[in-house]
């Protein structure tokens, strides 16, 4: 079973307009609420995929009824804390004319102390029966930076990490598995601009020299790159004509799952980046998050590019 764990997920509206104009009555020609961000469309992407999967999230009581029938619907297994607070409401603002994508993103609220040890509880009975963990997503406001290394301290099987800033570089000397931060993130976790391919290498392989086994950073559209203490890849993204993208929101989620249920399986990491690009590009492709056609992507897995590069 693969774990998705978060501390961040979200109630989602996709609203979908033929045309969004900014300080005007704009009328919706779609609306969608779904269980999203990251905890979520790492689960769904991966149970896409058809890796066996449970989400493990906190969830606010007034909206649990909700997305447990999101979820229900998907036939995804999930477990909830469920909390004071109310489950934070994001929005995804689809532009069809101007093929504009807008976010409206709500800050994880906070999360009591005992619903943090029982969150903790419940992920070390989860991780437990896991093959592969995927830890995910910010934290909430008030959450001290060290609670995702207490997580961590307690898997016992292939860690896949998500997020950035001190509480990632915590985690270093714990040996994860995989550290995938994207190059924004990588540089807000350094604490220095990362401008040149050379500079950023150098940033993932301190992560290395840290102990990470194996570092993956995305850059959009752009290649991925991949680093071990010893050596370095570049896969680049299938390509996509501009008309073909719809919602490109979730892509990494989709990417962190194609390399989850790879690991799952026994195969290299190189060809769970090679599925993961796969299905983040069948998530292009969709309106909502991670709930892409499967049937394709180990084909298309087969046409993506890694090369290894001069270390």
């Amino acid at each position: 079973m693969i774990l998705s764990a978060g501390l961040t997920p979200a109630w989602q509206q996709v609203v979908v307009f033929d045309a969004f104009r900014y300080g005007e009555v704009n009328r919706a020609r779609e609306v969608h609420w779904i269980a999203s961000v990251k905890v979520f469309n790492a689960a769904v992407a991966v149970h896409r995929l058809g890796g066996p999967v449970r989400a493990l999230a906190p969830v606010g009581r007034g909206q649990s009824d909700q997305i447990d029938g999101d979820l229900s619907q998907l036939g995804l297994p999930f477990r909830f804390v469920l909390t004071r607070a109310p489950t934070r409401v994001c929005t995804t603002i689809l532009d069809l004319g101007a093929r504009k994508i807008t976010e409206l993103v709500e800050n994880g609220r906070p999360l009591g102390n005992g619903e943090l040890d029982r969150f903790q509880q419940c992920y070390a009975e989860e991780a437990g029966r896991a093959e592969v963990a995927i830890v995910i997503g910010s934290l909430p406001q008030g959450t001290p930076a060290s609670y995702y290394r207490e997580l961590v301290q307690c898997t016992p099987c292939p860690a896949l990490l998500d997020f950035r800033g001190e509480g990632l570089l915590a985690c270093l000397d714990l040996k994860p598995f995989l550290v995938k931060p994207n190059r924004e993130e990588l540089a807000q976790t350094m604490g220095r601009p990362l401008e040149t391919d050379e500079e950023l290498l150098r940033a993932m392989r301190s992560l290395n020299r840290r102990g990470a086994q194996w570092v993956l950073v995305t850059q959009g559209s752009g290649p991925a790159w991949i680093t071990t203490k010893k050596a370095a890849w570049r896969a680049h993204p299938i390509p996509v004509r501009p008309e073909e993208i719809v919602n490109p929101i979730g892509c990494g989620d989709a990417l962190t799952a194609g390399i989850a249920c790879a690991i799952r399986e026994g195969r290299e990491l190189l060809d769970g980046v090679r599925l993961g690009l796969a299905a983040a590009h069948a998530n292009l492709r969709q309106r909502l998050q991670c709930r892409f056609d499967a049937s394709g992507v180990a084909a298309l897995a087969e046409t993506v590019c890694v090369e290894e590069q001069p270390f």
